[in-house]
């Protein structure tokens, strides 16, 4: 196998899980070159990947329209041995049925999946991970081997994050904020634990959107030592700058992911979601914190705006051994 193109329009944190599928090709097919197609503003994440050939980027913002015909016209220049798509709607669907290739792999809840080759049912089994249902779509020509998602930030990620890191001092990352109200721990238990982290180098992550939210918890904490990057950091320098930390505390959200594939030491906090639903961390020091023995929880698959229940009472988690993570 020479050619592969991997298709994932969705969102940061379903990027980042498609990553194994880089890392076991480049395994199984030393030399191989590897295409990818995310959305926009994703693009950012394989960022000079060094297993990565080319990045195609499909922009909505064009018209959805425009945009399919524009990655259709793009990836159709290429013939592929194997198109993967790992996305379960339509437009990517199209682009992966266009394109030119061999093979033709994807989950079967894909609209367009009678144009695939090879069909492979997608169900949420609280016993597998996310990576694990995407492998699978490889299984039947490599091995049942897992693999962690990865990142590659470059030299000059880690170069502008040190600006941030005086003497090496020890420090923590906190993601506070989520897009979805119900996978978001609420404010007053952010302010806790940045009150519990007191004295100590904690940097705040988040997207620009997220930086009056931080500075509202910045001026409500005890702790002097908080900074808020949101807005500052670009996906692979967050990975950088969560690496060395000494804990980074997420939200079931795509910081996360991001800890994922930088084996980075990692806190989630779990909300409406669980992690049985297939999407837990998987560093090698990870920990977890939820409300435990909730009828209505998990609510769902993904977030919602407000509690259906109006409690949110799996956002009132117990935060007495926060610094033991």
């Amino acid at each position: 196998m020479k050619k592969a193109l991997v298709i994932q329009t969705a969102f940061i944190g379903d990027v980042i899980l498609a990553t194994p599928l880089i890392e076991k090709l480049h395994d199984f097919f030393p030399g191989i070159s590897i295409d990818f197609v995310v959305k926009k503003g994703n693009e950012g994440l394989l960022h000079k990947h060094p297993k990565l050939h080319k990045v195609y980027v499909f922009d909505k913002r064009v018209g959805k329209l425009k945009a399919l015909y524009q990655t259709i016209k793009q990836v159709r220049h290429v013939k592929y041995d194997i198109v993967i798509n790992l996305h379960r709607f339509a437009s990517s669907g199209i682009i992966a049925s266009l394109a030119k290739s061999v093979l033709k792999v994807g989950f079967n809840k894909n609209p367009f999946s009678f144009f695939y080759d090879e069909v492979i049912k997608h169900k949420f089994d609280t016993r597998i991970h996310e990576v694990d249902r995407n492998l699978a779509l490889i299984q039947f020509f490599t091995d049942h081997t897992s693999y962690n998602p990865k990142l590659y930030p470059t030299a000059a990620d880690y170069n502008f994050v040190s600006q941030f890191v005086i003497n090496n001092e020890s420090y923590y990352c906190f993601a506070p904020t989520s897009v979805w109200f119900t996978k978001q721990v609420p404010k007053y238990k952010s302010i806790e634990l940045l009150n519990r982290l007191n004295g100590k180098k904690v940097f705040l992550l988040g997207a620009p959107s997220d930086f009056k939210y931080c500075e509202d918890l910045i001026a409500q904490t005890q702790n002097t030592q908080t900074v808020n990057l949101c807005g500052k950091l670009n996906l692979l320098q967050s990975a950088a700058l969560m690496q060395n930390a000494k804990m980074n505390f997420v939200n079931d959200s795509a910081p996360m992911h991001l800890a994922s594939a930088m084996n980075a030491p990692v806190t989630a906090i779990y909300c409406s979601t669980v992690p049985d639903l297939g999407f837990g961390p998987l560093s090698d020091n990870y920990k977890i914190l939820q409300v435990e023995n909730l009828s209505c929880k998990p609510c769902g698959l993904h977030g919602y705006k407000a509690c259906p229940k109006g409690h949110f009472k799996c956002g009132e988690i117990n935060l007495e051994g926060i610094m033991s993570a």
